[in-house]
């Protein structure tokens, strides 16, 4: 009795695999990129103002936001992407460009040190400006 051909199911199932590795090689690149400019931005921010307030953050989660919200919109409503793009900027740089366990941590520090008013400063600024650079980054994709 003869075999059936298993040869399409192999080449299905290679083709997955491949894509899947293409895949996690995109959001890695991005990563790379992410969290390099996330370690250069707080560096310098902390030595041109300084570290009693984690300024470096907000803005690193701020402009994340923005990002996010202008590639989504724009990748989505305004331009047909590779889905890959999609994992390239939201999942792999933004990723580990954006800081919300630093941010977690900051604001708890900033508590147990009594600094309650800049604590509640941090949670306020970083929840409104990190939704307020989401809503900039989807209108601006949307104007252009």
């Amino acid at each position: 009795m003869a075999q059936a051909d298993n040869s399409y199911t192999l080449c299905r199932e290679n083709s997955i695999v491949n894509e899947q590795l293409g895949n996690l090689l995109v959001i890695s690149l991005g990563a790379i990129f992410g969290a390099n400019a996330r370690y250069l931005i707080s560096r310098y921010s902390v030595k041109l103002i300084g570290s009693a307030f984690p300024w470096g953050t907000l803005f690193i989660n701020v402009v994340g936001s923005a990002i996010v919200g202008f590639f989504i919109v724009y990748a989505s409503e305004k331009v047909i992407l590779d889905p890959r793009w999609r994992l390239l900027v939201v999942v792999g740089f933004c990723g580990a460009f954006t800081t919300f366990s630093s941010y977690a941590f900051e604001s708890m520090a900033l508590f147990e040190q009594g600094q309650w008013q800049l604590m509640a400063a941090n949670v306020l600024a970083s929840n409104l400006l990190c939704l307020m650079g989401a809503v900039a980054g989807m209108a601006l994709a949307r104007v252009l």
